[in-house]
């Protein structure tokens, strides 16, 4: 049988040979799992997605929700298909067994969830978006409302949101004009509207558990005044059973270019003025909660990325096998059979192209899960602070890179298939525009990059930073012990080198207050940044080719060197054109901050 979830010969390379997973089995929290343990997990996730979710993500995409008699219906599939990932136990996969949870390692639920992604995004993002909201009320939560709302999302009666964007903001979170009142009983009434909630509403779960962002009357101007609650869509009883519809009401849908199959959502808060709203930890304290289910959610959006693409590349690679057409250049008898389009050069570019971008990115979307692991179970709290600097920076490029060129994959596969590939009647048109919501929704690619190089780079006096060039610096010696990896490695040293230079220079213009034309160019610092995170990435994974092929087992020989001619494309094809966009970095280039408005 064909793969076209993900690969599980890759899966297996990253989990066990790149990034140990077994290792973590030494730590007290996963000592009761095992290899057979995590492979058993996988494989249930992986029959799930292919049984309940796979065979509904095109109708779901061509019978999306409707707004009726004020509520969103869905297609009648995707409900067992949500009942069946619940049933299995996935919605608490990292929970501890005390809890009713698995207990896994965190890189071992992403790689699960990874099946889901892949097999139905839309579907998908129903349980995706209530794990983020359950882990922030246990982060920040009072233990009543713990109670009263984490236990049900745990149990899977209750699904979560996360209402931050405003018809008049946006991005901008500072200017959001929700309101939240104080009432006589401690509650808090909320009055505002929100915009693109993704499973704002549905039939799917008893209640949906909103996170809302807001002022208080007393908020002081900007995001500093922002303060987070607790809305549901129905109150909750003292004795746990719902009571009577809070004053949230679905304004509408929006009708989606993809992505479909998530119902997105405008909400009305407190349109009767009786929106009833439960305080999260302290007053004006709200965003920096929020970003803790913003940052997974941002992960999460990377790794939804990385399996479109990765959807997207299977089917093209197997349409390419398949597909005669042609001859080779060199072949001038026109009776003679054609030959697949895979014999053909140029295809074999595309699918190099796509094989490098989405292994590169699923193998960064699986190491972030494995620092999140150390964040939590390393043995000091030094440890796991490291740990949890160097994921804080690489969070915009694991959310922003897969975004950008696992889209990139996705018009690559839609290419080899051709004209068919423009036809709604084969997969690859819906992933890429299932696909193309990335680059935009949890931070454009323009606010990831401001939040990098404006943010990111100097956090705790450059802590992150530090440890990421010690590790490209430490895998680019282990390589050099490689003599066919030195064509690999020098690129990667190249850029790295000059990167750091670059990198210096811009910080050192926003040391001296010249912040709009340090910034001016962040998008292209983004791209360069993120390639060379790939190319460290890509590095790692060809030395562990390496020390494959040199075991010696014929059964694995193809699968290593195609990692190795992954590797030696992006570290020879991509890598090198990055010095252009460095050269303008480094002149500070102000073609665009110069540009007028009335100019164009």
């Amino acid at each position: 049988m064909s793969e076209t979830l993900l690969s599980s010969r890759n899966l297996a390379f990253e989990l066990y040979e790149v990034l140990d997973a077994e290792a973590l089995t030494q730590r007290e929290r996963f000592a009761d799992h095992n290899r057979e343990t995590f492979d058993a997990a996988l494989g249930t996730a992986r029959s799930i997605a292919e049984k309940f979710f796979a065979p509904h993500n095109r109708k779901g995409d061509e019978e999306e929700p409707e707004y009726v008699d004020g509520a969103a219906t869905l297609i009648p599939e995707v409900k067992p298909a949500v009942d069946a990932f619940l049933e299995a136990g996935f919605l608490n996969a990292t929970r501890s067994f005390e809890q009713g949870g698995m207990q896994l390692p965190t890189l071992l639920s992403q790689a699960c969830f990874a099946h889901f992604q892949s097999a139905n995004v839309g579907s998908s993002a129903y349980p995706f978006l209530t794990m983020g909201a359950a882990n922030l009320i246990e982060s920040f939560g009072s233990e009543e409302q713990k109670q009263r709302f984490l236990q049900p999302m745990i149990d899977g009666r209750f699904f979560g949101t996360m209402a931050l964007t405003e018809p008049h903001a946006g991005s901008s979170l500072s200017d959001i004009r929700t309101r939240a009142e104080p009432a006589a009983d401690g509650t808090y009434r909320i009055k505002g509207n929100k915009i693109f909630i993704s499973g704002g509403d549905h039939p799917l779960s008893e209640n949906i558990v909103h996170m809302v962002l807001a002022k208080l009357p007393d908020a002081p101007p900007g995001v500093k005044g922002i303060s987070l609650f607790i809305v549901p869509k129905f109150l909750v009883n003292d004795d746990g059973s719902l009571g009577k519809r809070n004053d949230v009401i679905l304004a509408g849908l929006f009708h989606k270019m993809g992505y479909r199959g998530t119902t997105s959502t405008a909400l009305n808060f407190g349109d009767n003025g009786d929106c009833v709203g439960y305080l999260v930890g302290k007053p004006h304290a709200g965003l920096s909660y929020m970003f803790q289910m913003m940052n997974e959610a941002r992960i999460g959006v990377g790794m939804g990325a990385v399996m479109l693409g990765y959807a997207g590349y299977l089917y093209s690679l197997e349409y390419a096998r398949e597909r005669p057409q042609g001859r080779l250049p060199d072949g001038k008898d026109p009776t003679a059979p054609q030959v697949s389009i895979i014999q053909h050069a140029d295809v074999r570019r595309m699918l190099l192209t796509q094989k490098a971008y989405v292994e590169g990115a699923f193998d960064l979307g699986l190491y972030s899960a494995r620092l999140f692991d150390d964040t939590q179970t390393l043995a000091t709290e030094e440890q796991r602070q490291q740990a949890h600097e160097l994921l804080d920076l690489l969070t915009p490029i694991v959310k922003s890179w897969p975004s950008e060129f696992c889209l990139k994959a996705n018009e690559l596969a839609i290419q080899i298939l051709g004209g068919h590939g423009y036809t709604r009647e084969y997969p690859v048109e819906q992933y890429y525009r299932d696909n193309r919501l990335n680059p935009i929704h949890e931070g454009t690619h323009g606010i990831q990059s401001l939040d990098l190089l404006g943010r990111k780079l100097t956090q705790n006096k450059g802590a992150g930073l530090k440890q990421l060039t010690r590790l490209i610096n430490e895998c680019c010696e282990r390589a050099a012990a490689y003599e066919s990896l030195n064509a690999l490695r020098q690129p990667l040293e190249h850029l790295a080198a000059r990167l750091s230079s670059v990198t210096l220079a811009l910080l050192g213009d926003l040391l001296q207050g010249k912040v709009n034309e340090a910034l001016a160019n962040s998008a292209l610092y983004l791209k360069v940044f993120g390639h060379t995170v790939i190319g460290w990435r890509w590095l790692e994974q060809a030395i562990r080719a390496e020390q494959g092929l040199a075991r010696g087992n014929s059964a694995d020989a193809d699968f290593y060197r195609g990692k190795l001619q992954a590797a030696r494309y992006f570290l020879t094809w991509e890598v090198p054109g990055c010095h252009h966009e460095l050269a303008l970095l480094e002149a500070r280039d102000d073609t665009c901050l110069a540009m007028q408005d009335n100019w164009f």
